[in-house]
């Protein structure tokens, strides 16, 4: 089974809610870590797994959502000329 079809199983089987809140709980982890590695910590290792969760819970959110990856990159390449523009005024 491919992985994707392994996150629309998740899906289904454990609903919108449950796993959007799982998606918080990651990207929760996530920051925790990132907090950790800015007071010290050797942690790239952390870092990496809970970068993994939240990439995992991105496509569920975008499937429970129904945004393509054309809009998710649409917004991207707004958000990186926006920054651009912003880099370029300093």
């Amino acid at each position: 089974m491919n992985s994707l079809k392994i996150l629309e199983q998740a899906i289904s089987i454990y609903g919108n809610d449950q796993q959007l809140n799982i998606a918080i709980e990651e990207m929760s982890e996530l920051t925790k870590e990132i907090c950790k590695y800015k007071r010290g910590a050797d942690n790239r290792d952390e870092v990496i797994e809970e970068m993994a969760d939240v990439y995992i819970m991105l496509e569920q959110m975008k499937m429970i959502f129904g945004i393509s990856e054309q809009q998710i990159n649409q917004q991207i390449d707004f958000k990186v000329a926006r920054l651009k523009g912003r880099l370029e005024d300093e």
